[in-house]
């Protein structure tokens, strides 16, 4: 969906077309219960968390200041629960999604492959845990939520180059501890 629209969107909920929030609800959901549930994998932290975000978006639409930043304003919300969750709980997230599917190419899927790439997938996702979270942000907003950097730093109200920074630094790293695991790191990259 282009921008526009959900400017466009967040337009008409904010004069009053709670219509137009049902449409933003069914759309967002699963891109911020995809979003949550790199943080935490599991299925029911990630649609408490979506849900939450719709409910503080209908809340507060009225508040937001220029639709057009609606894309990152929601991804704020969400990211903000996301890490007030965890604070909550007291817990590290548990099973971040995979980044095999950005960042593997596979040219031809067989039996082996397929067990070899679910096995790169569980190491993968366990060193994903061990970055920091603001680090780990940045790599989970790019890598699969396909955010331009711009929108990462809006998202987290940080400058462009620090979220280019820490994009940088999370594939290092990344790469770093794959490698401490004999792991071959060349599919790594920072596209």
């Amino acid at each position: 969906m282009k921008n526009t629209d959900h400017s466009h969107l967040a337009e008409f909920v904010q004069n009053g077309h709670e219509e137009s929030f049902q449409v933003i609800a069914k759309r967002w959901y699963p891109a911020i219960y995809r979003f949550a549930y790199s943080y935490f994998g599991n299925r029911d932290d990630a649609s408490e968390i979506a849900q939450k975000t719709l409910i503080k978006v209908h809340q507060n639409i009225r508040s937001l200041k220029k639709a057009e930043s609606f894309k990152s304003w929601i991804y704020r919300i969400a990211n903000n629960l996301c890490l007030d969750e965890l604070k909550r709980a007291g817990r590290r997230k548990s099973e971040p999604l995979s980044l095999i599917p950005k960042v593997l190419q596979l040219s031809e899927s067989t039996p082996v492959t397929d067990v070899e790439a679910k096995e790169l997938n569980l190491l993968i996702r366990q060193a994903l845990n061990q970055l920091p979270e603001e680090i780990r942000t940045v790599v989970i907003l790019k890598q699969f939520e396909e955010m331009t950097f711009n929108e990462i730093s809006d998202v987290l109200k940080i400058p462009d180059g620090t979220a280019k920074t820490r994009m940088y630094k999370g594939l290092n790293q990344l790469g770093s501890i794959l490698k401490q695991w004999n792991i071959e790191t060349d599919y790594l990259n920072n596209d």
